[in-house]
Formats: C-alpha cells, structure tokens, sequence
C-alpha cells in the first residue's frame, strides 16, 4: 500500500524549546491514523506543519511522494482540513462559504460538486442558511464538506466530532469510515474521543513532550499497557511524569 502521507525525524523548536523532537511516522493510503497526546505534546504543531503553516527546524515531510518544502502549491491543493478553533465566514450562506473555498482549490465543476457534498452530508436544506446561525452539528457538517471540496488525497482531523450529540457524532464517524474507503484517502486524526480513535484508526501515535513515545494498533496498545480501553492508556500517558512504559 501506498504511503501518502511521509514524516521524516522533523523538529520544531521555538527558540530553546523544543516543541516537537524528531518524529517520524507514514500514514497510507485508505489508512486513518490517530494521533494521540495530552495538551501540549505537540500534535497541534504537528499538524500545523503538514498543513504548511509552520516550517519545520529540521527534517522532511513528503505528500504523495512529493517534498513539501519545494512542492507546496502543489501539495496544498490535494490535501484539506477541520480544526474547531478555526471557523467558516459567519456572515456568508453555506453554499457561498462552499463556492469560495471551491474557487481558492480551483475545483472543477463546482456546483456538480456541492450537490454531492450536500447530499452525502444531508446539508441540501442548510445551502441558503447564514453559516453563523447554524447548530454546532449543522456546523461540523458544514466544515466537513468544506474539507472534502477539492477530492483531498490526505485529510487532517483535529477534534472532528468535538461538541457534537452521539448521533451527529456517529453520523460524523460512518461517513468518514465510508469516505476513505471509497477514495482510499490517508487521514491523520488529532482526537481526545478515545472511543472514536479505536472505532476509526488502524494505528495510533501516542505522543508527549514532543516525542512519539508508543505506536500501535489500539488492541495492542491497550494490551501492553495492561489496560480494559484506550482511554484508560491514554490517561497513564497524561498522569506519568516519566516515561510512559
């Protein structure tokens, strides 16, 4: 299977702080990967870098085999995002706010396009409402078309289904579960929902002060620890003030 998503020993340092330590992980194709960690373990910087947002201090990121330090128009437009902490205009209509980002990704058919998005999203009553009038629900359904307007080969997931009610979650959950393995996208999932991570993720990252200190698949992680979940995993990384054994 092919590696879509490539992370080569990159670092990230903020004058004497280093954020992020040299970490190194591929996500394939039809693959998600779910990165886990506490506040401040440096996910958040992670995934900044993948987006472009942030230049690495040291090491390599690759998108489809290509360097993203010398291809990031290129890269930029085969790859999306959802972040809670950024928001869609509030003021525009949500067909508007999906013709705009539609436009900035040069896409191609675009109405062809939002009538699928809308339709897979159930938002085909919601394309004429003010985006900032909507339901927190109405809202991540909103952002996940946004994500997916362009046809992304890779899909960063930070906090998807954060705020949501259990049924717009799990409709959240299946339809990415259903999306990937039809387009056979990489996604890399920034979650603290550890139920969501092991419905979801083939492999986990679990990171802490800026390092990956364990990776597996959630059955194994969870046997190694000694653990019933991997919540109860993640909640031995977040208490241990040494390394997480």
């Amino acid at each position: 299977m092919k590696n879509l998503i490539e992370v080569k020993n990159i670092k990230k340092n903020y004058g004497k702080k280093e954020a992020v330590k040299g970490i190194s992980f591929n996500v394939q194709e039809n693959e998600i990967l779910g990165l886990l960690g506490p506040n401040g373990s440096g996910k958040t910087t992670t995934i900044g870098m993948l987006l472009g947002l942030l230049k690495p201090t040291s090491g390599q990121i690759l998108i489809n085999n290509l360097k993203l330090e010398n291809h990031r128009i290129e890269i930029l437009e085969m790859i999306n995002f959802i972040s809670p902490y950024i928001e869609l205009p509030k003021k525009l209509t949500v067909k508007q706010n999906l013709n705009v980002y539609a436009k900035l990704y040069k896409v191609q058919n675009i109405e062809e396009r939002i009538e699928y998005l809308s339709e897979k999203l159930r938002i085909e009553e919601l394309l004429d409402s003010i985006t900032g009038e909507l339901s927190s629900g109405q809202k991540n359904r909103v952002s996940l078309a946004k994500a997916l307007i362009n046809e992304p080969r890779v899909l960063l997931l930070d906090e998807p289904t954060a705020s949501l009610d259990p049924e717009v979650g799990d409709f959240v959950r299946t339809f990415l579960e259903e999306y990937k393995k039809e387009k056979k996208i990489s996604v890399l999932l920034a979650s603290h929902n550890m139920s969501e991570v092991t419905r979801l993720c083939k492999s986990v990252l679990m990171m802490k002060n800026g390092e990956i200190i364990d990776q597996g698949t959630p059955d194994d992680l969870i046997t190694k620890h000694g653990r019933t979940n991997l919540e109860e995993v993640f909640l031995k990384l977040s208490r241990s003030k040494s390394e997480f054994n």
